[in-house]
């Protein structure tokens, strides 16, 4: 990919961030209820809730305000929070960590089963390896995260009390020295045993939940792949050469399959991002899901706008990397703009 390729890219990056504002920021403001009345209370009098509206700018137009917005918006503002009284920047990147740590655990250990289960059922398809992991991706696919987690929860946590079932940290056990705001990364920089373990221990429950969700798909998606490109010629002529088989499956055909798997887990990852709320709930995890769940309940329209802008943002980039693995993995596509 040239540089003017990425260049074009980055540049739709302005045109997709301004629809997507100005969709969330009609939409948002068309919702029943008074963001000015819930931070005033239920006993205020009209002239405080109007004076708190006109302190926020929400008594001018709509097309005023989202011109204000955007404005503000070019110099890097994401605006301030109605509830937190905070920039909505800060408090995005305060809680973005936690969801990214989550994230990238559970989408490692959904990459590794999926790409090595899925591997061994096109090798041996149609036996009962193949079955069974084949069965297994249809209960990942099938069962609903939420059931999921509260099955972890009632076994690990309620009924053996192995793992905790909440937050990131046990009370009491200090966070490590923010370097990444990854705990687990942090813990290790810091050298703090105590806290990794802690940490470890808390992540595995959600992860394990949104791994289980993610891994169907790569087993089905690899399977299918792998399948395919083990009918290619140059595997048969490869097996004709002499070369070992299991030089031929991860050298050879698991590299070809891996193409469309690299474009699938792109757009798995900022789902992944942001479409988390149903984990992080279920185990309180502090993260950017519970974030923006709590401002859409307060009505708190700079936060869900930030939200927005962030995953417009995260979305472009995941697509302009995903452009840039293809000509890794695939040396055929390097030359092509």
């Amino acid at each position: 990919m040239t540089l003017a390729t990425i260049a074009r890219k980055l540049a739709g990056l302005v045109i997709v961030v301004l629809g997507v504002t100005l969709i969330t920021f009609v939409i948002s403001h068309k919702i029943p209820g008074d963001p000015a009345r819930l931070l005033a209370g239920p006993r205020a009098s009209a002239q405080a809730v109007q004076q708190i509206r006109a302190e926020l700018g929400l008594d001018q137009p709509i097309l005023i305000q989202y011109g204000r917005y955007v404005r503000e918006l070019a110099h890097g503002d994401l605006g301030t929070s109605i509830v937190t009284s905070r920039p909505v920047l800060d408090d995005v990147l305060q809680v973005l960590p936690a969801t990214v740590e989550l994230v990238l655990t559970a989408l490692f250990v959904a990459t590794l089963l999926g790409v090595t289960l899925g591997s061994l059922a096109a090798v041996y398809r149609g036996r009962m390896l193949d079955k069974s992991v084949r069965l297994l991706a249809t209960l990942s696919i099938s069962v609903p995260s939420f059931w999921f987690a509260l099955v972890l929860l009632l076994i690990f946590y309620g009924a053996f009390d192995l793992l905790p079932g909440d937050g990131r940290l046990t009370p009491g056990i200090d966070a490590p020295a923010r370097v990444t705001g990854l705990y687990l990364i942090d813990a290790l920089i810091a050298r703090d045993a105590t806290a990794f373990k802690d940490a470890f221990a808390h992540i595995v429950l959600p992860a394990a939940t949104l791994a289980f969700a993610s891994v169907g798909g790569v087993i089905r998606l690899i399977r299918s792949s792998m399948i395919e490109v083990l009918q290619e010629d140059y595997i048969r002529t490869a097996v004709a050469s002499g070369l070992r088989w299991r030089t031929i499956v991860f050298n050879y055909a698991l590299r070809n399959a891996l193409i469309p798997f690299i474009t699938v887990m792109g757009l798995e990852l900022g789902s992944l991002l942001f479409g988390s709320v149903v984990v992080e709930m279920a185990f309180a995890w502090p993260g950017v899901g519970a974030y923006v769940l709590n401002a859409i309940f307060s009505l708190d329209f700079p936060a869900i706008m930030g939200f927005t802008v962030v995953v417009s943002i995260a979305y472009v980039l995941i697509n302009v990397l995903v452009d840039l693995l293809y000509r890794v993995v695939d040396p055929r596509i390097r030359s092509v703009a």
